[in-house]
């Protein structure tokens, strides 16, 4: 299909919030919808199967072409048009808004915004999905809008210990710094949503506590947000262990992805275990994430999806071989 289409009136700064510097913009619409974006000043031509899809985005995009589009943004609105949806510019109405530094911090898909909704709403959390679904992100920024309400009297985030592939061996430095390249994630979530001076006076006094999961056990965590991250990487031992921590008052997020356990071999994971055991439970949910939540470079979502093939064909049954004698007798 090719499509010729003029954008008017003609406005050279809308235009160029557009294409964005060296037409990226248009560039990350090709690479999605698989067409070539041809201009020359406000004429567009579009050549390609999606050209429509295509030029749809491109027409919401002008829209809101008034200030300058960021790479997030246009990533976002991929994410969007990949699930049929007009874009999440707003919070759904009974979506809670997070009060963070971040002003106006919500989800982008239906099943972010469940996820929200259940984490408010439960005092046990469960999030599963692939990388890039925003699974840490926003369990952080709903702890971060509990303290800021009040809700809460500290955050206590915490990951299991372990190397995703490698054993990386003796680390120098005192706890605190062997400690940090496992909870590097969480950290930065922090100086994002609070910023860098307020997470360091914060650590200071103890209203925020990041640990190894190892360091849980024998504690009871009252009026706190508990976020366990990684969950994969458990031993159901563990993980049993973490829920017990709960105290009163306490509410408990645990994100994980499945499909990258970094356990030794023949091990089990305890949040494989923990979606069986607890699925059900009164005041848990469980919020199940997929490749179409994913709100980082569009790329992402289909290399998700291309493992999940692959798993998918390697985990079918083989069809039987026929014997040799047995293809004769049938002659």
């Amino acid at each position: 299909m090719l499509i010729r289409h003029p954008f008017t009136p003609a406005d050279n700064a809308r235009l160029a919030h557009l294409c964005g510097p060296l037409d990226e913009n248009l560039r990350q619409i090709e690479v999605a919808f698989d067409v070539a974006i041809r201009r020359r000043a406000q004429q567009f031509t579009i050549d390609g199967a999606r050209a429509r899809d295509a030029l749809t985005l491109l027409q919401a995009l002008w829209a809101r072409a008034e200030q300058p589009l960021s790479l997030d943004d246009i990533q976002l609105e991929l994410t969007q048009a990949a699930q049929g949806q007009q874009p999440a510019l707003h919070p759904a109405a009974d979506e809670p808004v997070l009060h963070t530094r971040r002003s106006g911090l919500h989800g982008r898909t239906p099943n972010q915004s469940d996820y929200i909704r259940n984490i408010v709403g439960h005092d046990l959390t469960l999030g599963l999905g692939p990388a890039g679904t925003g699974k840490t992100f926003l369990a952080v920024a709903c702890a971060v809008d509990a303290l800021e309400r009040n809700a809460v009297e500290r955050l206590v985030l915490t990951r299991p210990a372990v190397e995703a592939g490698e054993r990386l061996g003796f680390l120098p430095g005192d706890l605190a710094q062997k400690i940090d390249p496992y909870l590097r994630p969480l950290y930065d979530a922090l100086y994002d949503l609070l910023g860098f001076e307020t997470t360091q006076r914060l650590f200071e006094r103890g209203t925020i506590e990041i640990a190894p999961l190892a360091f849980m056990r024998g504690r009871t965590l009252n009026n706190a947000f508990i976020i366990l991250d990684e969950a994969q990487n458990t031993t159901p031992e563990q993980m049993k262990m973490f829920l017990t921590r709960i105290g009163f008052g306490s509410r408990a997020v645990i994100t994980g992805d499945l499909s990258q356990v970094d356990l030794p071999r023949g091990a089990h994971s305890g949040l494989s275990q923990a979606v069986d055991v607890l699925r059900g439970l009164r005041g848990v949910a469980l919020t199940h994430f997929t490749s179409a939540d994913v709100v980082r470079h569009p790329l992402v979502a289909r290399i998700v999806d291309a493992y999940e093939r692959a798993e998918a064909a390697r985990a079918a049954p083989a069809a039987p071989r026929r014997k040799r004698g047995a293809a004769k007798d049938a002659q």
